[in-house]
């Protein structure tokens, strides 16, 4: 079956193709097209998408479009008993262009993209010129590095010029990050620097939640010398833990009690459904006034993305960032005797 797929070249950007000296012709909405454009627009796709010889195009009837000067037809492909869905094209009034482009409405702020509305932050105020939301995962190890390095270092860089947001996104292969991102968002709704807090402390341990010295080994592990973890001690030293910040932040301890064991998860799956329709498989995944990239980046490369958000928004940016010098190698010891020469293997059969 022919699909859009089939026009790429046509597709990727506004394609204008004069038909070349012809009759004066008129184009009207709503009237049948001359043959002889008909068959002109039939010959041009034919050649442009390499249609098969026993395919069939179908080109319908102008219809009044957005653009002045153009009307738009929809043309349909036909092979082997199967037809695409319509294609359209914008058709100039005098016959003889061609246009295909898209169109998109981008009037809204891209910021609003991801609602921060209700979650704790950090960085500047809500009015910052530049917001960063974070989809997190508090089991996941590339999360734990992110969050170790690069949140400090664009406070430190940026100050109150960028507001930093985390929206929960527990991957199902981590068995304790949706309890995780339950208690973290409990404690929240008290104390947003009890939130914060507690997500240092998981990120920074998580490779000791769960760990059980008391639980047996699996005979053969290879990590049999190491503590065992299990489900049951992560979420018991997970509820713990909110217990804990919650009574140094001094919060309602009955209601933050209650909370935890309720582990009510409709507002973390409400989250993770967000970062699905942004098109989020993996964590951690970030946005920068609703610019989305993923996966581990240089520190110069994001912050080059964060000056150019605060170009965008009338901000002068700080002064460009330099990556860090290499510390030199150690100079050679002159005291040192040098290594002896490998002897040379011995041929084979020898």
């Amino acid at each position: 079956m022919l699909t859009l797929r089939r026009l790429a070249p046509l597709a990727l950007a506004a394609l204008l193709t004069s038909f070349g000296c012809h009759a004066q012709t008129t184009i009207t909405a709503g009237a049948p097209l001359p043959l002889s454009v008909t068959h002109r627009i039939e010959v041009l796709l034919r050649q442009k998408a390499q249609l098969p010889p026993l395919s069939t195009v179908n080109v319908g009837a102008p219809k009044p479009s957005d653009i002045p000067g153009y009307s738009t037809v929809d043309v349909t492909f036909s092979d082997e008993g199967k037809t695409s869905r319509p294609i359209s094209f914008l058709l100039s009034n005098d016959g003889k262009t061609l246009a295909q482009f898209n169109k998109y409405d981008i009037s809204a702020d891209p910021r609003a993209l991801i609602s921060a509305d209700g979650r704790p932050a950090r960085g500047g105020p809500a009015s910052a010129p530049v917001m960063f939301v974070n989809f997190d995962d508090l089991e996941c190890p590339y999360c734990a590095r992110l969050h170790e390095s690069l949140f400090p270092a664009i406070t430190q860089r940026y100050g109150d010029k960028v507001r930093i947001v985390y929206k929960d996104f527990p991957l199902d292969q981590h068995p304790w990050a949706m309890h995780a991102a339950v208690d973290v968002d409990c404690l929240a709704a008290q104390s947003p620097d009890g939130y914060w807090n507690l997500v240092d402390y998981i990120h920074s341990h998580a490779s000791d939640i769960g760990s059980d010295p008391t639980a047996k080994a699996t005979p053969g592990d290879a990590k049999s010398d190491q503590p065992k973890h299990t489900l049951d001690r992560a979420t018991a030293q997970l509820d713990q833990l909110t217990r804990d910040q919650g009574a140094a932040q001094k919060v309602d301890s009955a209601k933050l009690n209650a909370c935890i064991a309720k582990q009510d998860t409709s507002a973390v799956e409400a989250s993770k459904q967000l970062g699905a329709s942004l098109n989020v498989e993996a964590t951690p995944a970030m946005f920068i006034n609703g610019d989305k990239i993923d996966g581990a980046l240089p520190l110069s490369y994001i912050f080059g993305l964060i000056d150019d958000a605060l170009r965008a928004e009338n901000v002068t940016p700080p002064p460009p960032y330099v990556d860090p010098a290499a510390p030199a190698a150690p100079a050679a010891d002159p005291s040192a005797k040098p290594a002896p020469a490998t002897p040379p293997a011995p041929a084979p059969g020898r």
